[in-house]
């Protein structure tokens, strides 16, 4: 056995928890890994963050998967084709998002999290849910949905100002995403006044989450070495705790 497998497999055994009904022939099924999250809309950092804290857990031993939205297998080619005939209905979107979400549970961060791996989630449930909810979907239609869903060890959401996650995107595309900036929802006729407004309401939707699921606000604001001692105290104080 390596020595990053004997690392971390020394967590107590616990039993799956799931956010609603959960899947019921997985009840049963005893885990030792963790699952951690980070949220945050493009241009918060997210990807930075991520990368750098694997970096660190696998060098104090860890066993890390990294997942995210759209990479099942199964789903993600379907996701990316459908986003191309636009407009696409706001439910058939969810459950492209859930399907593909599904699909990694069950085949890619549970099976990580039976052997002792930490789980490291570019976005999660809430992220989708919070897209819905602004798009007019009620919240316990998608909390519903994602009731199989697994809980998480930890949530952190990098809150960055919407201004400034705009001239983050800008600098990084000359092009914003059709979904990720709105343009679905007709805000507006201006491009920056509609990513402006749809990123508010995604962030308020974030804080009324955040208070219902203890999402631990991280302010993204900062440089990205700020907020990387930030997230990494916070990271390394939970798992010497356990």
């Amino acid at each position: 056995m390596s020595i990053v497998s004997r690392r971390t497999r020394k967590a107590p055994a616990r039993p799956l928890e799931f956010y609603g009904e959960g899947i019921p022939y997985l009840k049963d099924l005893d885990i030792r890994g963790r699952l951690i999250v980070i949220e945050g809309p493009d241009g918060s950092g997210r990807s930075t963050q991520i990368d750098m804290i694997i970096s660190k857990l696998e060098a104090d031993g860890h066993g890390v998967l990294n997942t995210g939205l759209k990479r099942s297998d199964l789903i993600k080619e379907g996701i990316l084709q459908a986003k191309q005939m636009l407009p696409l209905g706001k439910r058939t979107l969810a459950l492209f998002y859930a399907a593909d979400f599904a699909d990694q549970l069950e085949h890619k961060i549970i099976p990580a999290l039976e052997a002792g791996e930490i789980v490291l989630a570019d976005r999660y449930i809430f992220t989708l849910i919070a897209r819905s909810t602004v798009r007019g979907i009620r919240t316990k239609w998608s909390e519903d949905l994602f009731g199989f869903a697994l809980k998480a060890d930890l949530v952190f959401y990098l809150d960055v100002d919407p201004n400034e996650l705009f001239h983050r995107v800008v600098q990084k595309s000359p092009s914003l995403d059709y979904y990720e900036s709105g343009a679905d929802m007709d805000l507006s006729d201006d491009l920056f006044s509609t990513f402006i407004t749809y990123q508010q309401r995604m962030a308020r939707e974030f804080a009324t989450l955040a208070k219902k699921y203890g999402l631990v606000r991280i302010d993204g604001n900062r440089s990205i070495p700020e907020v990387h001692i930030d997230l990494q105290q916070r990271i390394d104080r939970y798992l010497a705790s356990i």
